[in-house]
Parts: C-alpha cells; structure tokens; sequence
C-alpha cells in the first residue's frame, strides 16, 4: 500500500512519516488550523531538505527524482502534513522541467522560497512589444495565499491553444497582480485566486518550452501521491477500529459486511498506489507512454481518496461523523485533491483519446539483460521456427496438443522456465522475461499448458518420482491435457464440504460422486480430484488427491450450456471409478493441503491474466466499427475508464514483480488475492460499460457483433477460482488480519 519498491525508498518513506508526525502532529495543528495552513512548519522542511530533494544540485538541491519525491509525498499525504509543501513542490518541480530561463525562480525555491502552481483559469496573455500583457482571474488554487514565488499559465489570446508559463515574485503583487485569499475546503492549507489585470510581465519572467505532457505527468503524480497516502490512513483507520470496536458481544471486524467493505479498502488503496506508482517511473518514457500514465494516475488516485476516505468515515460510524475525529479532516483534504487534479470526464476522455494510439509498456529490462541467456533462447527458437507448425487444435479452452515444436521447448526446459530444474529452468522474473521477449521477437506465442499451469507445481512439489517421471513431461511436451475435478453442486467454494466419497478397494479406491464447472473435462485425459476418504476426522482433514484417467470406465463428462449459449464448463458424474494406489498424491488426507498448492497457482495465473472481459481492445473494435448507440465522445470516455483498469492490473503486476526482485514482498501474500479480485471487478464494470454504449446494438449477439456475448460471459470471471466474496474473505482475515 505504499510507492516504494526498494530497501532505500523505504527508509526515505519512514523517515518522512516520522518526520511529519513529529513536526506536525494533527491534534497540535486541530488547535489552530491558520497557523498551521501558514509557514509555521517550513523552516523545519528547509531544514531538513525535503523542499530541494529534486531540485537541480547547482541550486541546492538533491536531483533525487520523481519517485523519490513522490515517497515523501506519499507519507506526507499520510500524516495530513500542513502547510505549503505540497503546493510548492508542485511549482518547483514544474520550474524544473524548463528548458531555459528558470535559474532565478529555481534558485528561490532552493533557498526555501514557498511556492504555488496557477495552471487552471481564464488568464489569457496577449504580445505587447517584446513582452507580454496578463489579464483574467485563476481558479482557486492551492497554497497561493502565502506563497512567495507564483509559476503561472496563460493562454494565448490568439485562440492558438499555446500556453504561456511565468513566474511572479510575491513583492511584485500590486494592483496589476493581486491575490484574494479563499476559505479552503482542506483548514490545513490556504487557498487563493490570483487577478492580474493588465499586468505586464517584466523581462526575464517567462518559462519558454515546457512540454505539457511533462506538466501533467508531475502534476498528476504528486497530487495521486498524496491520494495515496490518504487511501493508506483511511484504510490503516479502519481496520484498527473494527479489531477493537465491539457490537453485539463480537468484533465489529468479525462481521462479513465490514470485513468485505475492508478488503475492498486495501484493493482501492493498491489500486491507487500502483496508478500513481507507475507513473512516477514514467518520468523519463517518450510521451506517449507519459501521457497514458498522468491520465491514469489523474483518473484513478485521486478519486481514491475521496471514496476511501468516505468509506473510512461510515466504518467508524458516527464517531468518524464528528468534528473531533481526524477522518473528516482526511476527507476533506481528499476532495481538495480531486479538485485541483480536474474532473473525471476530462480525464477519462483523454485517457481514452491516448489509448487508441499506445499502449502502455511494462517491461522492465533491456535488450542487453542477461545477453547469454537471450543467445541461448534466441538459437533454440531459431530451431523452432524452422519445424513445421504441427500443434493439433482442440475445443473450448483446452489448450493445444504438442508436436515437435513443443517436444523441442520441452527438451530446452522452455515450456514452463519457471519451473525448478529439471522440467524448467528456475527462471526468475528477469530471466522469464527476456525468454518471453525473446518469443515475441521470433513471433512464437508461449506455450499454454491450460489447467496443467496450476496441476504441474503440485506434481513437482508433493507427487511421487514415478508420478513426475509419468506426467509431467508429458503434459509439457503437449501429449497430455488436465482438468480439475474440485468444486461440486453442493460444496461451491466451500470445497472442504464437498461429498465425492473414495472407499479402499483392492489395489486402490473406487470413487462416487459429481463435480460441476469443470473446464477442459471434455478434452481432457486426466483429472486431478479431490474426495472424502475419512470421514471421521474434521472435514479439511478427510480429504485426499487423485489423479484420474477420464477414460476410465464410470466417468461420465456431460458439457453445459452457459448463458453465453456455448459450453466452456462441463459435470462430471463418477460411479465407481477405480483409482490405483499410485495415482494418489503424497498420502490419503492429505489432500487440503495439496489442493491449497493448486488453487494459489491457479489465482495467480487468473490474476495476471488479460481480460477476457471488457477490454480495452473490444471499446476500440467498437468504437472502429460504429455498431454503436452512443456519441464518439462517450465511447471514448468508457474506453478511457477501461483503459485505467487495465493499466492498474498491469501496474500491480509489475510492481509485485519489482517487490520479489527486491525481497520485499508482502509475506501474507495478498497482492494476488487483490489482483484476482480486482481483475474480475474491473472486468464486469468494463463490460457492464460497453453494453451501456450500445443501444438498440444490444438486440443483436452474433460473431459479427459479439458485445452482448462478451458481458454475458462476465461471471465466469466472477465465479471461477473461488468466488469474489470468497476472496474478500481471503483478504479480510489473512492480509488486514480481521477476526474470523
């Protein structure tokens, strides 16, 4: 829930949390609220360097860089840091991105000058000479009462689109240039609008060159940033007051309502922090990539903050309602936020104008990473070209059966390199990423093994030698297809409840009983099942793990029908299935445990998946055929709602990814129960979108026309894996730690 990745960002982070809660402690700054919107705290700030960490060295700065100031900021936001900080790192920064003429203002701000940034309004500038004449009113803007160095922009009278940026020194304020003080929704911060009526700007004043997309980008990213650390407390609130609150002789967090209102907390507040992380590492991409990601952060932290703070607020109840209690203050300064970012159509459409013409690039290494690995990749797929395309297509989901092309990536320990030796090649995540690179660049898309993704690490982890030897080279090599004979009519996600009995026999076990939603059943040659062979004992522990060959006499695979009107899910009826003793995994009982090994496979490949729902791709294969009901101007709003989502699961990929890296993941493991969660969210609110777009469109489902289709198959994503209710459970208890 916090921006940084590494060891060092994180003692900047608890250094700056530290440091604002001890100069600034909130039941200090609630006795009075001018004081502490004032200058009281800054000559601490100075002192301390947080004012010049990304300034330029030769004006005293740190050269830090955006992440870095983007930490601070986040934990600032955290402990509700009054004052002038956050205003004048706005105006600085931006200073900073001038090509030219800045040495003076950004000499100021590296001395300790205050700051603020006008850059919404109707100020307009119109050549006069050699220089140019100001006139108009700004928007309220943050810090402006104060501050003593004002980086402005104008609009070009010429209706060029052209912005003018320069700079005002407080001394200079006159009649020409005034600013009116504001009562401020945040009491820990002024507000104030700047007038400038024929103001002539005086020589040496204007910024020439800086790049708006730069602009945005900081702007967006320092304003999500403190987002962030609101959605951080607000979440951190909570979750202590439902521990501790009691109601009805039992921890208010006890109760399934508040532990799901909780967990969708945290994901908001990964969600946010992911945004507004990904952004920052973007300070030095092309623009493209730049704009994507200000629009995104811009879209997604801010209104955040105002949801989560909100949320925080009815946790509490009416306690959270008072004057007395810091969460109003958190809210307050969270709409103050949202409103200085811009509104959420704005964004939305800009996001949306971006996406069509980029797409967001989450790699994170170079074409010279790990360059004998890459030769090696690079010479066995070479080999692979040169074969003949030989994989036999099958049905449904089920993944494609293997020739020599997949013998020869099997052989090369290729089809699943992460895998540990010696089926795989224990690839890490630079090395998985250079082999998956390295596929792209041959054109060859890596092998998917479909359910055996999530059966194969069982196999390798607790299955017998002969079980390895038997099958799992076999199913890399594309000779083998699985499915998975877990949940059933009765038990649903509750799969320790299920009732598919397996009795001793000669040599083995006869098994009885249904599964239900079983992909792949009808392609499949074996299955991976779980059954009660005790039932003596508590249910988790009567349960044990088979291997079934789905040819054996008494299966019985019978598709269904889904609303889509196709069959991806099938039942499976077992009556008497014999079993041999050698097709049991590890020992009779075992079975919860080795199921637990599956599932978190099978959740963490579901959420890094790409969606299957919704997509982004789909609103621009709509919005290309015009088989919609809606204006351009809505569609691309929803294309740019979508479009966030998908950059928020790609950034919490990566950034779980970066965390592994650095040995500083979370040890609960919650980053894939939230992104499972937050995939399948994102996934029905982005198909849910479309079919609104599509009006009298939506009588018609065909292939030509396959919208209506794409929202029906939303709750496949919804169910599948354990369903999000479950997964909430699944947050709520093992990462925040509620009461069961």
């Amino acid at each position: 829930m916090a921006l940084p990745i590494d060891e060092d960002q994180q003692a900047l982070a608890d250094s700056a949390l530290a440091f604002a809660r001890k100069t600034a402690p909130t039941e200090e700054v609630r006795k009075d609220f001018a004081m502490f919107s004032g200058k009281v705290t800054w000559d601490a700030v100075v002192r301390n360097g947080f004012h010049g960490m990304h300034l330029p060295e030769s004006v005293g700065g740190a050269d830090c860089g955006l992440p870095a100031l983007a930490v601070v900021v986040e934990q600032f936001g955290k402990a509700l840091f009054p004052g002038p900080f956050l205003s004048t790192v706005l105006a600085s920064s931006v200073a900073a991105l001038a090509p030219a003429g800045a040495d003076e203002l950004l000499s100021a701000f590296g001395d300790g000058a205050t700051g603020a940034l006008v850059a919404e309004g109707r100020l307009t500038a119109r050549a006069a000479g050699e220089g140019w004449v100001v006139d108009g009113t700004s928007d309220p803007t943050l810090g402006l009462s104060g501050a003593e160095r004002i980086l402005v922009r104008a609009d070009a009278a010429d209706t060029s689109g052209v912005g003018l940026w320069f700079w005002l020194d407080a001394d200079d304020l006159a009649e020409s240039a005034r600013v009116q003080a504001c009562e401020a929704t945040d009491p820990t911060r002024t507000v104030g609008r700047l007038t400038l009526t024929g103001h002539v700007l005086a020589p040496g004043r204007a910024l020439p060159g800086l790049d708006p997309v730069a602009v945005d980008l900081l702007v967006a990213t320092l304003l999500g940033a403190e987002a962030s650390g609101i959605t951080a407390w607000c979440l951190e609130t909570t979750v202590d007051y439902v521990r501790t609150r009691h109601q009805f002789g039992r921890p208010v967090g006890s109760f399934q309502a508040v532990q799901h209102k909780a967990a969708h907390m945290l994901i908001r507040a990964e969600t946010a922090c992911a945004a507004v992380w990904d952004a920052a590492r973007a300070a030095d991409a092309g623009s493209a990539q730049r704009r994507l990601v200000a629009a995104q952060a811009a879209l997604t932290a801010a209104q955040a903050g105002v949801d989560q703070a909100l949320e925080c607020i009815t946790a509490l109840g009416g306690i959270g309602f008072t004057w007395e209690h810091d969460a109003h203050l958190y809210w307050r300064r969270a709409v103050a936020v949202a409103s200085v970012v811009g509104t959420e159509d704005s964004w939305a459409s800009r996001l949306g104008e971006a996406a069509l013409g980029a797409r967001r690039d989450f790699s994170f290494i170079t074409g010279d990473t790990l360059p004998q690995l890459r030769a090696e990749v690079s010479a066995v797929l070479d080999t692979v070209v040169a074969l003949p395309e030989d994989e036999t297509a099958t049905e449904g989901w089920a993944p494609t059966r293997g020739g020599d092309r997949r013998a020869l990536l099997a052989e090369e320990r290729l089809t699943a390199p992460h895998y540990p030796a010696p089926y795989g090649r224990d690839a890490g995540a630079v090395e998985q990423a250079v082999i998956a690179e390295e596929f792209a660049s041959h054109g060859l898309a890596q092998p998917d093994t479909g359910i055996a993704e999530w059966v194969l690490p069982t196999l390798i982890a607790h299955g017998s030698e002969e079980q390895r030897k038997r099958f799992v080279d076999t199913t890399l090599r594309g000779e083998l297809i699985w499915c998975q004979l877990f949940s059933e009519p009765g038990a649903g996600s509750d799969l320790a409840g299920l009732t598919t009995k397996a009795r001793r026999v000669d040599g083995g076990w006869a098994l009885n009983g249904q599964k239900v939603w079983n992909t792949q059943a009808r392609e499949a040659d074996w299955g991976v099942c779980l059954a009660r062979t005790d039932a003596e004992v508590p249910k988790h522990k009567g349960l044990t793990y088979f291997l079934i060959e789905m040819s054996s006499p008494g299966v019985d695979v019978r598709p269904l029908q889904q609303a889509t009107g196709v069959w991806e899910f099938n039942e499976v009826f077992l009556d008497e299935v014999f079993v041999p003793d050698d097709c049991v995994v590890a020992d009779p009982g075992d079975g919860w445990r080795l199921a637990v090994t599956t599932l978190s496979n099978e959740r963490l490949k579901m959420g890094t998946a790409k969606f299957g729902h919704g997509a982004a791709s789909t609103i621009r294969e709509l919005l290309d055929s015009g088989e919609h009901g809606s204006t351009r101007e809505e569609v691309v709003k929803v294309l740019g709602r979508n479009t966030a989502r998908e950059l928020s699961v790609g950034a919490m990929n990566l950034k779980a990814v970066l965390h592994r890296l650095h040995g500083t993941e979370d040890a609960t493991g919650a980053a894939t129960s939230v992104q499972k969660v937050f995939h399948a969210i994102a996934q029905r609110e982005g198909s849910d979108a479309m079919i609104r777009l599509l009006g009298p469109r939506g009588l018609v489902s065909s292939e030509e026309l396959p919208y209506v289709v794409d929202y029906l198959g939303v709750p496949a994503v919804l169910i599948g894996g354990g369903t999000i209710e479950i997964q909430l459970n699944v947050i709520a208890q093992r990462a925040l730690g509620l009461p069961r």
